[in-house]
């Protein structure tokens, strides 16, 4: 049994979820609204602020489809009323970040600046030049942008420069007089 996909999800107060025939789920919140098409064959029952994802038999689809649903539905829950934030580390002499208007520019020790415009849904702050906060209510957007961000100079093992999640840890190698 997945014990993922068993436990319920409690609905916190000022969100309402509602589910179609089609198992669209929608979750409204005092953040936005997020929506999302699950697998039709999850039984989903939303009931006294309880959402509950059942699957219809133990066939290896299904079990694997019972706890990625529950998850999925869940992350809509929590991010349209906390929402979900990455924090971002520039690490590096001359590397930094800047905000102008609704772009993100980065200098990163290419010849001309690397400027990203904020995906919709998605907030970009800068607190200082070495730091970068990408924040919204959808978890997979927010992931996937900070990707996208730290892809364009991942930190390299011998000095660590790059941009790295914070808290990251980076495996460090000896140069080449480490003999």
């Amino acid at each position: 049994m997945s014990r993922i996909g068993l436990k319920p999800i409690t609905i916190p107060s000022g969100v309402e979820v509602k589910v179609d025939s089609e198992n669209k789920v929608v979750v409204k919140g005092p953040k936005g609204t997020l929506e999302q098409q699950i697998d039709k064959a999850m039984i989903i029952n939303v009931e006294d602020n309880q959402v509950t994802v059942a699957r219809p038999s133990d066939r290896k689809e299904h079990r694997s489809l019972h706890g990625l649903s529950r998850t999925l539905i869940d992350n809509m829950v929590v991010g349209v009323s906390e929402g979900y934030s990455k924090t971002l580390e520039i690490v590096g002499v001359g590397y930094r970040a800047q905000k102008q208007g609704k772009k993100l520019v980065l200098s990163l020790g290419f010849s001309h600046p690397v400027e990203m415009e904020d995906p919709a849904g998605i907030e970009v702050e800068v607190p200082n030049n070495n730091q970068i906060i990408v924040s919204g209510i959808d978890k997979q957007a927010v992931g996937n942008y900070a990707a996208v961000i730290r892809d364009w100079r991942r930190p390299e093992p011998y000095k660590g420069k790059g941009v790295k999640y914070a808290g990251e840890r980076i495996r460090r190698k000896e140069g080449k007089t480490g003999k």
